[in-house]
């Protein structure tokens, strides 16, 4: 099929890709994993337009083997792998041939390239467990997030100010398919689902599986950098009214029990809201309906500060299609690592799940397609991080802002590498840190994703690829 084009259409010439380690100060628990350093993956990718002008922009995303790859694989293997399909992608990247604006160069790449990119991949190297699709999307997503900034600088515009027929050659009806006969996106463009932008969100607090809650659990032996450490110097510190908490989903009775304590931590605190994230472990609805009746009958106000319910079942809902309508019907039920894109989120909601985690680790492209089907069929929307820091962290931060959510932002950077991101807070302080229990996004100005990139004194590794210019 044939689109439209217009003069602003640009295409992609060039990918340089940069490696950027970062060490955890206290573990991240990920399912049956620890996370203690992460890869950031940074690209700085070259448009050019139809009248041969050209720019550039950026993209960052954490490369969590352990989020994106939970298997028996070695870790090194595993990590090795995203490392190597980055490089991949560099180069696939550099020469598409696709063109438009970069909600259409997005969907394209995703749907001609990455695909076939993995399969191909998967089968030169032959792992005992296959790469899946959601570490090939965290993969893709910092290229895809750097074409929507360089287009964005190229036109000298803020990124959310072209999801339009302005800018645009294709409407919503050329990704998205309703699910039902009363949406219709025939001459929409994703700007119709987006909301005044917030400058201030409230910010979701990680509690891990393995933090501690208060002086009570102590040992002596905690890490003393001038951070925080228990829960309560958290939410004193920070003003913290939001807080996730990390459950087990296969040990019911640690599970509940955290959720008391914590719960008891935050009445005691003034936090407002919770959400219980049970790490994709749980294989029956009955096991967190149990947890959620006897904790509506025993301690009703903390079921009352339970906002939302997080990802309880494995990833892929085409292999575990189970029915969650029991669940839904008690809490709002969100799709995180299952909602890869829109066609899933479709899936879900036949399925009985009544909202959906984004993530810009997803593509920037898939993020705003989820979004605006989301919105269309009255799902809920929250935005999650990945542990976002540096340049990540700020169109992790907009998308919530932009979109609207049901509360707010996730954000714990600052709470297991917050020097990772010291010379983006020079220019960026309110993003990178929590105050009032809100993150500020004030400084974000300019054109693309508003990084003021110029200004941060960040020095880069020497490149481990480059293609084109």
């Amino acid at each position: 099929m044939q689109h439209p084009t217009k003069p602003t259409d640009i295409r992609t010439t060039g990918a340089r890709l940069y490696f950027l380690p970062v060490h955890t100060r206290v573990p991240l628990k990920f399912g049956a994993e620890t996370v203690t350093y992460v890869t950031c993956a940074r690209t700085r990718v070259t448009v050019v337009d139809r009248r041969g002008n050209s720019a550039q922009g950026w993209g960052e995303t954490p490369l969590s083997v352990q989020w994106v790859w939970p298997s028996a694989v070695p870790y090194e293997i595993r990590h090795g792998a995203l490392k190597d399909f980055c490089i991949k992608l560099a180069g696939l990247w550099s020469s598409f041939d696709g063109e438009g604006h970069p909600m259409e160069i997005g969907w394209d790449f995703q749907e001609k390239v990455l695909r076939e990119a993995l399969r191909k991949f998967n089968e030169e190297n032959a792992f005992a467990e296959p790469m899946p699709w959601l570490a090939a999307l965290v993969c893709c997503s910092l290229f895809d997030i750097a074409v929507h900034d360089a287009y964005g600088n190229l036109h000298q515009q803020p990124i959310y100010k072209t999801y339009n027929a302005q800018w645009m050659n294709r409407s919503l009806e050329s990704f998205l398919v309703p699910a039902v006969k009363t949406v219709s996106f025939v001459g929409q463009y994703p700007e119709a689902y987006f909301v005044p932008p917030a400058t201030k969100l409230p910010a979701w607090h990680l509690v891990g599986g393995l933090d501690l809650l208060d002086a009570s659990e102590a040992t002596g032996n905690e890490v003393r950098d001038g951070y925080p450490v228990l829960l309560t110097d958290w939410i004193t510190r920070d003003g913290l009214k939001c807080l996730k908490i990390k459950l087990r989903g296969n040990d019911s009775v640690w599970d509940y029990a955290r959720l008391i304590k914590v719960g008891g931590i935050s009445l005691a605190h003034g936090v407002q809201w919770l959400s219980a994230d049970f790490n994709c472990t749980v294989k029956d609805p009955a096991y967190v309906n149990e947890i959620l009746d006897r904790l509506a009958k025993e301690h009703p106000n903390l079921f009352k500060m339970i906002l939302y319910v997080e990802q309880p079942f494995p990833y892929e809902l085409e292999f575990h299609p189970i029915v969650v309508h029991s669940v839904s019907e008690r809490k709002p039920l969100f799709l995180d690592e299952s909602a890869h894109d829109w066609r899933m989120v479709k899936f879900g909601r036949e399925l009985g799940w009544t909202g959906v985690a984004l993530k810009t680790c997803k593509t920037q492209t898939g993020a705003i397609l989820s979004a605006c089907w989301a919105k269309a069929h009255k799902m809920d929307l929250m935005v999650q991080d990945l542990t976002n820091p540096m340049l990540a962290q700020i169109p992790h931060v907009q998308l919530a802002a932009n979109v609207g959510t049901i509360m707010g932002v996730e954000t714990n950077a600052m709470q297991f590498y917050p020097e990772a991101s010291a010379a983006e807070g020079e220019v960026h302080p309110g993003i990178y840190q929590r105050r009032n229990g809100e993150v500020d996004l004030a400084t974000i100005s300019g054109s693309g994703f508003g990084y003021r990139v110029d200004e941060i004194e960040r020095e880069l590794p020497s490149a481990a690829a480059q293609f084109g210019n």
